[in-house]
């Protein structure tokens, strides 16, 4: 399983899911829309108007801090 978290400087939710994912060992890769725009529009046009995105796979499957569904990504 690959994890990519998209995140923003200054971003509650976004430090929240890092720490929730940290803290059981999830492993990811982040990519930070304020040091790398580039990736506001790939998230528009996946429909994103808010980070954190998480996406598995290449796909995108999380919007927002949202440990109900990050738990899911324990048991996988």
């Amino acid at each position: 399983m690959k994890l990519t978290v998209f995140t923003k400087n200054n971003c509650i939710q976004c430090k929240m899911t890092k720490k929730f994912l940290e803290q059981h060992n999830i492993s990811f890769e982040e990519k930070n829309i304020s040091q790398e725009p580039q990736y506001i529009d790939y998230l528009r046009d996946h429909g994103f108007q808010t980070v954190p995105v998480i996406e598995e796979n290449n796909e995108p499957v999380i919007n927002g801090f949202r440990p109900d569904l990050l738990r899911r990504l324990i048991a996988d």
